[in-house]
């Protein structure tokens, strides 16, 4: 004998998988009963319920509301890359085509000031490069030891850290800058660092994309070794 509160033996077994695969393989249900989907009314959490034909017409603009989004999104990445490309095109033939250390360095400044930005410098591992007297590159070396606490603090694993700096990592890595607000700083490998300087404390901030400094961070050791010798 059926408990009250027990659910029959159809009830069971019209579980929502059980309907879905029915509908599955009667596809000409709807067709069918066309009169009856037509007055079917479903829940709405603004209007209280609505047509299945209108819910079915809402949620097919949903979706192409969402691939014109997708789309909006592709092409807007599309035009930063090729931004990118150009950007960075343009860098490599003037680093190139410097006839010195201190030419192509200043390429390199010259380059970031057009961006908008406050400058771009080059630090390099004294361990592994000369940059000891006689030398004129001196003021390039970095000593990794100084460095690691830095390092640790604000890279971690990674190698990029864009954001604020404070005094006494201002001074380590760029003591003759001013007025620095934030920083994007990138490792060149194991050779050393470049860093992007802006006066505004905003402007590089953490999660920010990082393909510009991927690119010039493989780009300029060979360039240098050029001009410096390695240890």
């Amino acid at each position: 004998m059926k408990q009250i509160g027990e659910p029959s033996a159809s009830e069971r077994l019209l579980d929502d998988d059980a309907v879905s695969l029915w509908l599955q393989q009667h596809p000409d249900f709807f067709i069918r009963h066309a009169r009856q989907v037509e007055q079917m009314r479903i829940p709405h959490p603004v209007r209280g319920s609505v047509s299945l034909v209108e819910w079915q017409l809402a949620r097919q603009r949903h979706q192409i509301s969402q691939l014109e989004e997708e789309i909006t999104l592709l092409m807007a990445h599309s035009a930063a890359n090729q931004r990118l490309f150009e950007q960075l095109l343009t860098l490599q033939g003037r680093l190139a085509t410097a006839d010195s250390l201190h030419d192509m360095l200043n390429r390199l400044h010259r380059w970031a000031r057009e961006l908008g930005l406050a400058g771009a410098n080059v630090r390099l591992f004294n361990d592994r490069w000369r940059l000891g007297a006689p030398s004129d590159f001196t003021q390039l070396a970095l000593s990794r030891h100084a460095f690691e606490p830095l390092r640790i603090q604000r890279l971690g694993a990674q190698p990029h850290f864009l954001g604020g700096l404070n005094g006494p990592e201002l001074l380590l890595l760029l003591p003759q800058a001013k007025h620095v607000g934030s920083v994007a700083m990138s490792m060149m490998g194991d050779d050393g660092l470049l860093i992007f300087s802006s006066r505004d404390a905003q402007h590089y901030q953490l999660g920010m994309g990082t393909d510009l400094l991927d690119h010039l961070s493989r780009l300029l050791p060979p360039l240098l070794a050029r001009w410096i010798e390695r240890a």
